[in-house]
């Protein structure tokens, strides 16, 4: 019998595998079962258009909702095999078909396919009795046609595999009636066909055996004993032939449901009657109990409408005399809201990035309820205010998806907590809480926290000194908010803006790359640019404007009287000059700014203290006294000039004033000087030749022959070829004088003009405005004359210059 069972299962294998219908999405199998572990079902790569490397890249998993591992996924090959030894009466019971329901689940798509597998009934169970003798007490009164109800074989297999007929035997007594249920299961009853004599036969032996459908069938037998008892010639009667009942699933033990009835027409103890459950009834009679005396039918077990949602039992009434009758009690279960929604979370991406579009599929659920009806129906809700809804994809499957922009920057995670609520009164529901993280996305560029910024540094300064440090911020996370600083390339002074300053790649601090010079350039405009680390990386740009600071680190420059090495210039005072006349005034300019240009001028060193004094502020040289004729012609006044600076820097100017009323006087007087000057000279070059007596004739001629050239190629310079010996002497335009007290030449320009006695024309310089530093000449252009001489020489003071 095991190898026939073995040969058809293998018939089955190769037979009755087949695709029994397809859709998108779904497929359905048939096996048979019991078979051997690693049987091929079928393949899913044929039968729902995928391959090999969707299934390995898609993760494909089976979901089952009841957690069984009957079928497995060979993801090498595509296939579907068994895992376990599958038994259907096990698995399903007299349910059919019986099938297993599963899903096949990819991601990246996420995809969803539904497998189901029908298995196929074989003939791997005989009918069995629940008893191996039946015993019957029948009164010989009993009339032909009495029936006796048998106890049924329970054949677990289905179909043309369970149980189909029953043979009796012999058959000189009684004969078998086959019946049926309305659920299609087949029972016998056994009929009095001949009178009973007790006194002929007391005890008939009989056998009953139950046959299958099967090829070859199985069958299985019980014995039936059936004792003649002696005068009961009334058997019960049931009030009803059938009973109706319904029953709410959460009866308790105890609860009465129904009350049978029935008569018997004798008396004494053969017309006592007695309830009980049918013999093949076992099944329900651990759930239901019968009262023997009263009829009562209550609740015995715990009922569950999602496990058996009905049932039939036959209820017996026998009397004393061993006469009975049968009826049938039919219960339905009544279906209440005691199961709560599950949720099942089967497929879930954690976590997402911000930019998801929306309808981004974020999880896939299974929600089941395991009522019915409205019980059984479910809502599946979360908090409107949150960016994602539920969406319906098939029967209790659900998918999150995004439902609006996401931004990390304002909520970097949610809790969603998911609703699922059933139709019952009261209603079930259950939460389920997911949590969602959003990943980063590099979708804000780095902020600097003002639109510039502004840097001091005092010039002069060492090499590598930091300015300043610029920091920006980045709403974004990890590498995406990972700030570099960057010298933007430009143009400052005609060179590259990295040849003067650099910056902190990590810090953005600027540091100075050479040392400044206020005097050349005062403030620098440069851009840094602050890049985050994301791909593609964002930046944003800030000017930092870093202002150089003056040092005084020039000292005051002398414009006028220019100092000569080998001529002499000189002022001239007359004798009649008053107390405050002005002598002459010492222009100085000092490059610096601020305070470290203001200037101040002192007399350090006269010939006359008491003559002469000079302008703190202006620079102007006055006599303090009426001048007389002991005072000296030759004055030599030393002039110290001054800035205010943190040290002080100075210049000294040596000025030359010759107190006299006539030119003559002047020239023999500086003459005399010259020639001090000049004897001085020689002496210190006579002993020089007391060394080299030889040669002494020779230098002589040779020092006066080169004076000579000398003296005749100045005096042509000075005095532009003229024919006298004559002083210059300076005009003094309406702009040379002391502006402000500060003691230096107007911010506008200065002129200096030279005029000559025996000229028509005379030379105006313009020199640039001291502002910019410089003390070169722009240009320089002829003015002609329209003065005389004698309007020239009432000038109140006057140059020259002597060899």
């Amino acid at each position: 019998m095991m190898g026939g069972f073995f040969s058809f299962s293998w018939k089955l294998l190769f037979l009755c595998i087949c695709v029994a219908d397809m859709t998108v999405g779904q497929v359905r199998y048939s096996i048979p079962e019991e078979m051997a572990k690693g049987s091929i079902v079928g393949n899913i790569i044929q039968d729902l258009g995928l391959d090999v490397k969707r299934l390995k890249s898609g993760r494909a998993r089976i979901f089952t909702e009841d957690s069984s591992e009957y079928i497995g996924l060979n993801l090498d090959k595509g296939t579907l095999i068994v895992n376990e030894r599958i038994d259907r009466e096990e698995r399903c019971g007299q349910v059919s078909p019986c099938s297993l329901h599963f899903q096949i689940i990819l991601d990246n798509p996420m995809e969803l396919h539904r497998i189901d597998v029908e298995i196929l009934d074989i003939n791997d169970n005989a009918p069995v009795f629940a008893k191996r003798e039946i015993n019957f007490e029948m009164s010989e009164l009993a009339v032909k046609g009495a029936r006796f109800s048998l106890d049924s074989a329970k054949d677990p297999d289905v179909g043309l595999n369970t149980l189909q007929t029953y043979k009796l035997s012999p058959t000189d007594h009684f004969k078998l009636n086959m019946l049926s249920r309305p659920d299609g299961t087949k029972y016998a009853e056994m009929v009095l066909q001949t009178l009973l004599d007790r006194e002929k036969q007391e005890e008939h032996k009989l056998t009953l055996t139950a046959y299958d459908g099967g090829d070859p069938p199985k069958s299985g037998s019980v014995k039936i004993n059936v004792i003649v008892m002696d005068a009961n010639d009334n058997a019960p009667v049931f009030s009803q032939s059938l009973y109706r009942v319904t029953v709410a699933e959460n009866a308790s033990r105890g609860t009465v449901i129904l009350k049978v009835s029935a008569t018997d027409a004798d008396k004494g103890t053969n017309g006592e009657v007695v309830y009980s459950l049918s013999q093949n009834s076992d099944i329900t009679s651990s759930l239901f109990n019968i009262d023997p005396h009263t009829g009562e039918m209550t609740v015995r077990g715990e009922l569950n409408y999602e496990k058996v949602k009905h049932y039939e039992i036959d209820v017996e009434a026998t009397d004393k005399g061993g006469l009975r009758d049968t009826s049938k009690v039919q219960i339905e279960v009544i279906d209440l809201n005691d199961n709560a929604p599950v949720i099942s979370i089967i497929s879930l991406s954690n976590p997402i990035p911000e930019d998801s579009a929306p309808d981004t599929v974020i999880a896939m659920l299974n929600i089941k309820d395991l009522d019915s009806g409205k019980n059984g129906r479910v809502k599946c809700s979360i908090n409107p205010d949150l960016p994602f809804k539920i969406k319906s994809s098939s029967i209790n499957f659900y998918s999150l998806v995004s439902d609006d922009v996401l931004d990390r920057e304002t909520v970097p995670e949610y809790n969603i907590t998911i609703t699922a609520m059933d139709e019952g009164s009261p209603p079930y529901s259950t939460n389920k809480t997911i949590n969602i993280r959003i990943s980063d996305v590099n979708d804000h560029a780095p902020i600097f926290p003002k639109p510039f910024f502004t840097a001091f540094i005092t010039e002069n300064n060492s090499p590598g000194m930091s300015l300043l440090s610029v920091k920006a911020s980045d709403k974004d996370s990890g590498n995406n908010a990972r700030i570099s600083y960057f010298l933007e390339d430009s143009q400052l002074n005609g060179m590259s803006a990295s040849a003067y300053f650099s910056v902190n790649a990590e810090s953005g601090e600027i540091l100075a790359v050479r040392s400044f010079d206020y005097e050349q350039t005062k403030d620098f405009k440069i851009r840094v640019k602050a890049q985050d680390g994301g791909s593609p990386p964002l930046s944003s740009n800030v000017t930092v404007t870093i202002m150089i600071q003056d040092q005084n680190d020039n000292p005051p420059q002398v414009l006028y009287p220019v100092q000569t090495g080998g001529s002499l210039v000189a002022e001239m005072v007359p004798r009649s000059a008053d107390v405050g006349y002005l002598v002459t005034k010492v222009v100085a300019v000092d490059v610096d700014s601020g305070q470290n240009a203001w200037l101040s001028y002192k007399l350090q060193k006269a010939t006359d203290r008491a003559l002469f004094e000079v302008g703190l502020q202006n620079g102007e040289i006055r006599t303090i006294r009426q001048v007389t004729d002991k005072d000296a012609v030759k004055q030599r006044l030393t002039v110290i000039v001054e800035d205010n600076g943190q040290p002080s820097r100075s210049a000294t100017v040596i000025v030359n004033v010759a107190v006299a009323d006539s030119f003559p006087e002047v020239l023999s007087e500086f003459t005399d000087f010259t020639h001090d000057k000049e004897y001085n000279d020689n002496l210190t070059f006579y002993l020089v030749l007391a060394l080299a007596v030889v040669s002494f004739l020779f230098i002589t001629c040779l020092v006066v022959i080169i004076s000579v050239k000398i003296y005749r190629w100045r005096r042509e310079r000075l005095f532009f070829n003229s024919s006298g010996n004559l002083p210059v002497i300076p005009y003094y335009p309406p702009l040379y004088a002391d502006v402000g007290g500060t003691g230096t030449l107007k911010q506008a320009f200065s002129y200096e003009v030279y005029g000559t006695t025996d000229s028509r024309k005379s030379d105006m310089k313009c020199s640039r405005p001291f502002s910019q530093s410089t003390l070169s000449v722009d240009h320089t252009r002829t003015v002609p004359r329209h003065k005389t001489e004698s309007e020239l020489t009432e000038v109140r003071s006057a140059s020259f210059l002597l060899p």
